[in-house]
């Protein structure tokens, strides 16, 4: 799950991480009385979306008067936002945070991530701030900075310091860069986090060390943890079919092909979808249906497949094992009824009752594609996507 901006500065003000005052506003009148609340002379007038490059997208505009902050709220609210992060449709702008501006003397880059290898969580850091990371990452791999922290002890007083110093932190404003990382790493432990980054994490004039930007992200299985972190929930920011598809405990990805994929496992959806890719087609969606997935599922996640437009086939691949294949060939039935499909369906079953599934779909007297194996049903599904 992500959240905006100003939603994660407020996190990171409760655990001590220094930001820039700044008021949230959804109209623009809103956004005038925010700068006016804040007083000064310059003004910072962000879009917020669920999306980075906002910048360059010009999402992020300068206001040096109190008109050219309604000007710029104006012209930022209602536009369609799009950046290398949100692909060609963008992202309808529906918020605006209102900040004071930063006297900005350096520009650097933290983030918390988790490292499979190490199996830790790990602070990265680069002296190299608002540009993007995967540029710096390629570029001059040797500008970022890495620590992978013990969960023992957390990110230690030297660690914390060592990383700042590689970075460049003047060493007057290395005490507060110290602090501040400490309580970066809490903000990601504590809160459950999959992501943390602050991009750019500055070092103003007077030597303050603040954080000018926040990326949370969370992992969604900690989220009962988390309810004041749920009440961020941004319902506009997401995908509507991936909404539908979690009130049913299905986990749902839209991708940009036209074969939708209904899959029992995240290990088989991704082999399926790769197999598709392989035979020369693309898939529309990720669809796990689970272990323990009903008709009532089954059906619901045909529903959601077929509200995309753009599906001219359905693969269905289920190994059978806590989910019986006869179970699954009667979801398939009554689902493929019930929608009255029109677009060829591919069935492969294996496992469980896999003979008693066959049958179930042999007598239903629906026009189903039956496969032998993953590499047959991936070749009959992009031959039935082409009209073939």
């Amino acid at each position: 799950m992500n959240i905006h901006e100003y939603q994660g500065k407020e996190i990171f003000r409760k655990y001590g991480v220094p930001t820039p005052r700044g008021i949230a506003a959804f109209s623009v009148p809103e956004a005038v009385k925010a700068a006016n609340e804040l007083g000064g002379k310059v003004w910072v007038v962000k879009a917020q979306i669920h999306a980075g490059g906002r910048g360059k997208g010009g999402g992020v505009k300068v206001a040096k008067s109190i008109a050219e902050v309604e000007q710029y709220a104006k012209q930022l609210l209602g536009m369609t936002l799009i950046t290398h992060q949100t692909g060609p449709a963008g992202k309808l702008v529906k918020r605006l945070y209102i900040e004071e501006g930063a006297d900005i003397k350096k520009e650097l880059y933290v983030a918390m991530v988790v490292d499979r290898v190490t199996q830790r969580a790990t602070l990265m850091a680069s002296s190299e701030g608002g540009m993007d990371i995967e540029e710096v990452a390629h570029n001059t791999p040797e500008k970022i900075h890495r620590v992978a922290i013990d969960p023992g002890t957390g990110l230690k007083d030297a660690e914390a310091e060592g990383i700042a110093r590689k970075i460049g932190v003047p060493e007057g404003s290395v005490a507060q860069a110290r602090d501040l990382l400490k309580n970066f790493y809490k903000v990601f432990d504590e809160e459950d986090c999959s992501l943390a980054e602050i991009n750019p994490l500055i070092v103003t004039g007077d030597g303050k060390v603040i954080a000018l930007d926040a990326k949370l992200n969370f992992d969604s299985n900690a989220l009962y943890r988390h309810k004041d972190v749920v009440a961020y929930r941004d319902l506009d920011e997401e995908d509507a079919a991936e909404i539908e598809a979690s009130k049913f405990d299905l986990t749902y990805i839209s991708l940009d092909g036209n074969i939708g994929c209904l899959v029992n496992g995240a290990g088989l959806a991704m082999a399926t979808m790769d197999t598709i890719k392989l035979y020369g087609g693309s898939p529309a969606n990720f669809l796990d249906v689970g272990g323990g997935a009903t008709a009532e599922k089954v059906t619901e996640a045909f529903k959601i497949m077929l509200k995309n437009p753009e599906v001219k086939a359905i693969l269905v691949n289920i190994f059978g094992g806590i989910m019986k294949c006869d179970t699954i060939a009667n979801g398939v039935v009554t689902a493929a009824k019930q929608v009255a499909l029109k677009v060829p369906l591919v069935v492969r079953l294996e496992g469980t009752n896999v003979e008693l599934g066959k049958q179930i779909l042999k007598d239903s007297g629906l026009p189903i594609i039956s496969a032998s194996n993953m590499g047959d049903a991936a070749e009959k599904a992009v031959a039935a996507a082409k009209g073939k």
